[in-house]
């Protein structure tokens, strides 16, 4: 024990940096936050202690049922479909030819744009006068809508911008389906079995880890969708896709709650980890999982 003391003092004095960025940085305002959320606190005075009245308040506030179902929305159409188009997308890639290593550049490029300056991209592209997008419909005959100012059609408009950057899970798909064993694909082939059973018999299970991986990456950046439709449509129309990090941006600087809205924090976080959860245990009931 003695001889090994000297090693764990050294061990513990690089990584002191690390504990201390855990704690102040992490631990330390998780732990003032829930203490926020049981208080009354409009950062202009003293917390005033309210136990769970703020958490009692959601369950009677019609806007923040408003955020979770508009939320729900974008993310149940929004996740399986970045899944199916990174995956398709990663498909294609899977090859050694040399247009595939640039249009794998091409692909990732759009996940290092910084997402105001997409949003200010998509703004133009969904222009009802001047857009891109209603002029490549009127070449069709098409009259395009007014994407981004008409009920349903804005949370469209939101949900096909979300795949501007399915860049990095398509990264993640191609590295996996490079993993899968070909020996296994020539077997089912031999057995007789066809391109898509091959992919859900074979493949699909191979790959597992990184459709959850990528599900979970999705998931938490729906529920926290904030800058994009900040800035397309401001939570309009008609409050059509005010989503839930827009109501607690609200209820924090707009209206000075910051103790709701550190409530509204914390059951977002039991929210995403609810969603999280239930791929994560299909993958492991029926295997392939980590």
């Amino acid at each position: 024990m003695t001889t090994r003391r000297p090693g764990t003092v050294i061990n513990l004095l690089w990584v002191t940096p690390w504990l201390v960025g855990l704690v102040l940085f992490f631990l330390l305002p998780m732990g003032m936050s829930f203490y926020y959320s049981l208080t009354d606190y409009s950062m202009l005075e003293v917390p005033l202690w309210i136990a769970f009245d703020n958490y009692a308040a959601l369950f009677g506030d019609s806007v923040f049922w408003l955020a979770v179902r508009n939320t729900l929305i974008y993310a149940a159409i929004s996740i399986p479909l970045a899944a199916i188009v990174s995956l398709g997308i990663a498909g294609l890639l899977d090859t050694d030819h040399p247009v595939s290593h640039v249009v794998r550049v091409l692909v990732f490029a759009p996940t290092v744009v910084p997402l105001v300056a997409a949003a200010m991209i998509w703004l133009w592209l969904f222009n009802s006068d001047h857009g891109l997008i209603n002029a490549g419909l009127s070449w069709v005959g098409v009259n395009g809508p007014n994407w981004l100012q008409e009920r349903g059609w804005a949370m469209a408009a939101l949900i096909v911008m979300s795949l501007w950057s399915v860049g990095q899970a398509v990264v993640i798909y191609l590295a996996a389906l490079q993993d899968v064993p070909s020996a296994l694909v020539d077997a089912a082939s031999i057995d007789g079995l066809g391109p898509v059973r091959r992919f859900v018999s074979v493949v699909l299970p191979t790959i597992a880890p990184a459709v959850v991986f990528n599900t979970i990456i999705q998931t938490i950046t729906a529920w926290q969708v904030f800058a994009t439709p900040y800035i397309m449509t401001e939570g309009g129309p008609d409050r059509s896709t005010y989503f839930y990090s827009h109501y607690l941006y609200d209820q924090a600087f707009l209206f000075q709650n910051m103790g709701y809205a550190s409530a509204l924090g914390w059951v977002q976080l039991l929210l995403i980890t609810a969603c999280i959860a239930v791929p994560y245990v299909m993958v492991r009931k029926f295997g392939g999982g980590p």
